[in-house]
């Protein structure tokens, strides 16, 4: 039997606030991540110290927020009042020291537990504050949260406010870039939520003067639009809401505090519920809750005293109280919901005869699908019991109180070999494995029928958990890993394909993503390089000569387990799948997937691009 280890007051140790927020990161700000996830760590850290400066305008000081990111370096401006300068260290580097504990100061704030700065300094190589009040400008510098230099300069003729700098330390964060296109709808929906301020990024102005009227213009076209939108303000709550004429599926925004909850919380549930239970009342028809809401694309922002997050990363609202003499969340969004929903409908007829139209015609479908649907369930039901297609993991995305649920990730694959490598190298606690057996139908154009009638989307649809809505998505990353040649490219836009026709949300909300995977692995006896592309290749083979060994992979079935555990581990390299915004949906799946074969050739033609292999001296 083997000797037990002793435990005594030796095993236990204090760490100092840095410490213990380098050594568990994904407390404050969930997954670490490349960037190539809206979720990812870097734009948390940008997040908490732009929510500083949001609070600042919205506590009425400083109209103009400037930001730039260059490489590694982030750079947040404001010209609100600026951190009192005795305590512009202890704010960026003492635990549960800030201005928001006292709800005078800041009566409805996004942090409130003093954590988001001191997380930023603790995990930046390198991290400044400037602070600049009454004629006087205080700073201090950092590394790895480590105080390196402050300095106070009585007499400057700087504008107020507060500048911070930052680089996200590559010791935590391997490989990272930040993506123009997560911070831009970062700062749209800032600008959303805050009519009156303007973002200047990178010198691009972002600016918003209607609200939740303008994000949900920037999500759905005009001639898509079913009626024109709703836009509902009051004291802390605002809502916009319009139906699509051609999107399957519900569509939500939500926001506490300018906080965007991209899982929801008790705020969504009830403006959901307060949705079907106005339109029932207003038209005296009990229609269905799914039919009420098919197609329906809203944003909901409310304001909430000390709210409760069910993380630190406060992507879901727990609280179901506003706070202070008001009701409850759910009381309140109902009553609101009830009262000036209701006078929009009775106010503008002709949207509530174009209301009733679409959930009559989505009445009719429901009952088309009926039969189909419940045989489908039935078989996804018994093919859940014992389904080859699903290897599942143990965390899932709603498990929000599990702080890897972020880490979650469905890896599409095609064949029993590329599968079965993933299979045996992947985390079995958040990653889970779909395996097609061939190529998928090509669905553009199709009903939402042949979700239920083709065995594969409908175990798909199952296995996401999507059939209703977003809000049970069970993974927060999908990843179609198929092989870098054309078979695999075609099984990539037949997947895309059915993501944009039937849950076009998936993709808006960036959960849908292309695994990278390597093409070759050059090696010698003492290190081993894999190489995503030829320029890759070229550095490897300089940096290894004389004669490394050089294997060119031609599809992931190829690649021992031994080796993928390297390529869907923590250097997991993925290319997130976006909408162009000035492309509609119905306009690129027609061009990419649709009849029009000469117009798509003459593409082809002109964009192709052919790279040879070739077999150089080294090999």
């Amino acid at each position: 039997m083997s000797e037990q280890t002793n435990y005594t007051e030796d095993n236990i140790r204090s760490l100092d606030w840095k410490e213990h927020i380098r050594m568990r990161p994904g407390m404050y700000i969930g997954k670490l991540g490349d960037g190539s996830s809206p979720d990812d760590g870097i734009y948390i850290l940008l997040k908490e110290v732009l929510d500083n400066s949001i609070d600042e305008y919205v506590m009425g000081a400083g109209k103009t927020i400037e930001i730039s990111i260059h490489g590694e370096r982030v750079i947040v401006r404001d010209y609100g009042r600026g951190i009192p300068l005795g305590k512009v260290v202890d704010v960026v580097s003492k635990m549960n020291t800030g201005g928001k504990y006292d709800s005078k100061a800041f009566k409805k704030s996004v942090g409130l537990n003093g954590v988001g700065t001191k997380a930023v300094n603790a995990l930046s190589s390198y991290f400044r504050v400037e602070s600049t009040r009454d004629s006087k400008s205080a700073s201090a510098e950092f590394e790895q949260g480590n105080l390196i230099n402050q300095e106070l300069l009585e007499d400057t003729s700087r504008r107020k406010g507060t500048k911070v700098s930052f680089i996200p330390d590559d010791l935590i964060f391997k490989n990272y870039k930040y993506r123009n296109e997560y911070v831009v709808k970062m700062l749209k929906n800032y600008v959303y939520l805050n009519p009156g301020l303007t973002i200047v990024f990178n010198g691009e102005k972002f600016y918003s003067e209607n609200g939740l009227k303008d994000l949900l213009a920037e999500n759905i076209k005009a001639d898509d639009m079913l009626y024109p939108i709703i836009h509902l303000k009051g004291d802390d709550i605002e809502i916009a809401m319009t139906h699509s004429k051609t999107q399957y599926s519900e569509e939500y925004h939500s926001f506490v505090n300018g906080q965007n909850t991209t899982q929801g919380g008790t705020h969504l549930a009830a403006f959901r519920e307060a949705i079907v239970k106005t339109v029932r009342e207003f038209y005296g028809k009990n229609y269905e809750a799914s039919d009420i809401r098919k197609s329906v694309v809203t944003a909901i922002a409310i304001k909430v005293m000390e709210p409760v997050f069910e993380s630190q990363t406060k992507t879901k609202l727990g609280s179901t109280d506003m706070g202070g003499e008001l009701p409850t969340v759910r009381t309140y969004i109902n009553d609101f919901v009830k009262r000036y929903f209701d006078n929009y409908l009775h106010k503008n007829p002709d949207t509530a005869e174009k209301l009733q139209r679409k959930i009559l015609q989505a009445e009719r479908e429901r009952k088309e699908l009926s039969g189909i649907r419940k045989l489908a369930k039935d078989r996804a039901k018994k093919a859940s019991l014992h389904n080859k297609k699903l290897r599942d993991c143990r965390v899932h995305f709603g498990d929000t109180k599990n702080d890897r649920n972020l880490e979650t990730t469905l890896f599409i694959t095609e064949g029993d070999s590329a599968s079965g490598s993933i299979t045996k190298s992947r985390d079995v606690n958040t990653q889970a494995v779909f395996s097609l057996k061939g190529k998928p139908l090509n669905c553009y154009g199709l009903s939402k029928k042949i979700v239920y009638e083709n065995e594969e989307f409908n175990l798909l649809q199952a296995a996401l958990n999507i059939e209703e809505s977003l809000e049970d998505l069970r993974y927060n990353n999908v990843v179609i890993a198929t092989d870098a040649d054309v078979d695999g490219m075609h099984i990539r836009l037949l997947l895309i394909t059915f993501f944009l026709q039937f849950f076009p949300e998936v993709i808006k909300e960036g959960h849908l993503y292309i695994l990278q995977t390597p093409l070759f692995r050059v090696r010698n006896k003492k290190e081993t390089i894999y190489c995503y592309s030829e320029d890759e290749r070229r550095d490897a083979i300089e940096k290894l000569k004389p004669k490394p060994e050089i294997t060119r992979f031609k599809g992931l079935g190829e690649i021992s387990p031994d080796e993928f555990v390297h390529f869907i581990g923590e250097d997991i390299r993925l290319d997130p799948v976006m909408l162009d915004k000035e492309m509609p949906i119905e306009d690129l799946l027609a061009f990419y997937m649709g009849k029009n074969t000469p117009t798509r050739q003459e593409f082809i033609i002109d964009n192709l691009k052919v790279e040879l292999d070739v077999v150089e001296d080294t090999l």
